[in-house]
């Protein structure tokens, strides 16, 4: 499965960006031997020869851009949002499921209850959308205002990634 997630980087500049969230995805995708990986690989929107991924995928959409920006507040909507409904769409799933199952069925994992606890409890990976510099999936509005409350330039980086 594919989906769009974002590194939210302190950066200069588009190009260094693009380089601080390439650290942020590789260790997502645990390109160094100490880093688990959550992901099997990713495609940033930089991107030209990806055949299924990416831009082949999604379209064009931006590399990096400015947090501060019209674009980069809509990008960072976008994500908190997805990560917003994801956890919902669990946490209901396991509220149902408490409702109407018995203990002998919930240690079964009949319906994927503990799959959709597992997600509300995720650090990292397909059920969060927006990620920091240190590759840490923002998991609360606190985190998130603690990102947004860097004095150094901040810009969202959009990856593909693949699960």
């Amino acid at each position: 499965m594919h989906q769009i997630i974002y590194a939210l980087v302190e950066a200069e500049s588009e190009e260094e960006a693009l380089e601080e969230a390439t650290v942020t995805f590789d260790r997502l995708v645990g390109a160094k031997l100490d880093e688990r990986p959550v992901f099997d690989y990713y495609v940033t929107f930089d991107d030209e020869d990806a055949a299924v991924a990416g831009k082949a995928r999604w379209g064009d959409r931006s590399v990096a851009t400015p947090v501060e920006s019209h674009e980069g507040a809509r990008l960072l909507k976008r994500g908190w949002d997805a990560t917003v409904a994801e956890f919902e769409r669990n946490l209901e799933k396991v509220r149902e499921s408490l409702d109407e199952m018995t203990v002998e069925e919930l240690m079964h994992d009949k319906g994927f209850v503990r799959h959709a606890c597992s997600n509300i409890g995720s650090c990292r990976g397909h059920s969060l959308f927006l990620y920091d510099g240190h590759a840490n999936g923002i998991r609360n509005r606190a985190h998130l205002n603690r990102v947004l409350d860097s004095s150094e330039p901040l810009w969202i980086v959009p990856a593909d990634v693949h699960y």
